[in-house]
């Protein structure tokens, strides 16, 4: 055959790793063993692409061939007359990974082990989204979810079998849901694992199936459960509820069932973890002479104390006025931020103090351009 550039054959960079090489060499082979390709030229391919990996999966071949080229292992790897780089009794070229090449196309040529088709099986866990309140979350609720679901069939009780009889062992495959095929291929005989065509992989020859669920033993049916929402539940998070995903196979058990919570967002307030933020407004008054005014929290209302000469902007903690945390022990906090509020408009007696305030900081303001007004809000938002 017309000598190619064995990196070019698999396609990887002449400064390849080992495991380059290896993970290249696999796909290429389950792409283009014959067995499985019957394309014109894949089998030709299929031998280019085992004597490249012959070569450079050697660490002394690859260094020959790297400084002479092909002529560098010539009677050493390549085909030759010894068939795979002298095949012999090691197989494909003495490939240490070949028997892992051949357990992922054929199955393990019946040495992998399977899964007993009639032993009981779990039933597979189902996924579910519940979007509740802001105010659910903080505090906790019960709820009712309902969800379709197998379930096992309550008239042959999941055997799939009419009442009264049984399912039998399928004669074809001896209740192991599959069968070894032998085959002669151009490379020697190969032994390939495949599905039972009379039983199609269950084991079992169901003769008299059962009306309800026509032999399946499992019916679609609609799943109702309470829900108890944990108080600081957080969104995105998720809860396993116990045998309530679908059912399990031949007496098997039921899957779980997985429940993501979806929250819904407040207008009042914002939550990172199980710290609430918000924002309260107060007049440039209370936050140069202080007060104490009402907050609100996701619990009620609580006092904040302002102290004299608060700026715009301040954030004050309130202790324990958070989310819950969910496994006790307390609750997170509040940041409150305070918005200082410049009025709009100020009638004649109001804006006299303002002026007398600005005389007697011995400052001077000619109000111009924007108001008055707007400059000092500018100037207290330090802009």
């Amino acid at each position: 055959m017309a000598q190619e550039d064995y990196y070019k054959v698999l396609g990887v960079d002449r400064n390849a790793s080992e495991q380059e090489i290896s993970k290249a060499y696999r796909k290429l082979a389950k792409k283009y063993h014959p067995d499985l390709n019957h394309e014109p030229g894949a089998e030709e391919k299929y031998k280019q692409v085992n004597e490249a990996y012959e070569v450079l999966h050697d660490k002394q071949k690859r260094a020959q061939y790297d400084q002479f080229g092909a002529a560098g292992v010539n009677g050493q790897g390549g085909f030759g007359g010894q068939g795979f780089g002298g095949a012999g009794a090691q197989g494909f070229g003495g490939f240490s990974d070949f028997g892992d090449i051949f357990n992922d196309i054929f199955g393990g040529g019946g040495q992998r082990q399977r899964v007993d088709p009639t032993a009981p099986q779990r039933g597979q866990d189902l996924d579910y989204t519940l979007t509740i309140d802001f105010m659910d979350a903080i505090t906790g609720k019960k709820t009712q979810v309902s969800y379709n679901r197998s379930e096992t069939c309550s008239t042959c009780h999941g055997t799939g079998a009419e009442k009264g009889t049984h399912p039998i062992t399928c004669d074809k495959c001896h209740g192991s849901g599959y069968m070894t095929i032998t085959q002669q291929s151009a490379f020697g005989v190969i032994q390939r694992q495949t599905v039972c065509d009379k039983c199609h992989g269950k084991g079992v020859i169901i003769e008299h199936p059962c009306k309800t669920c026509h032999g399946a033993g499992t019916v679609e049916g609609k799943n109702t459960i309470e829900v108890d929402i944990p108080a600081g539940i957080d969104n995105g998070q998720q809860l396993r509820y116990e045998g309530q995903g679908e059912a399990g196979k031949n007496g098997g058990p039921y899957g779980d069932l997985y429940i993501s919570y979806r929250i819904k967002p407040s207008k009042d307030f914002e939550r990172r973890g199980n710290t609430i933020y918000t924002t309260v407004p107060i007049s440039f008054a209370q936050a140069t002479l202080g007060d104490e005014i009402k907050v609100k929290t996701v619990h009620g209302e609580t006092d904040l104390k302002i102290p004299a000469g608060t700026q715009p902007n301040k954030k004050f903690t309130i202790k324990g006025e958070g989310v819950p945390y969910l496994r006790g022990g307390g609750n997170g906090d509040q940041i409150t931020t305070v918005e200082v509020k410049i009025p709009n408009k100020v009638n004649e007696k109001q804006k006299q103090a303002l002026v007398d305030y600005v005389k007697a900081s011995g400052e001077s303001i000619t109000p111009q351009g924007k108001g008055f007004f707007e400059r000092l809000k500018d100037k207290l938002n330090g802009e």
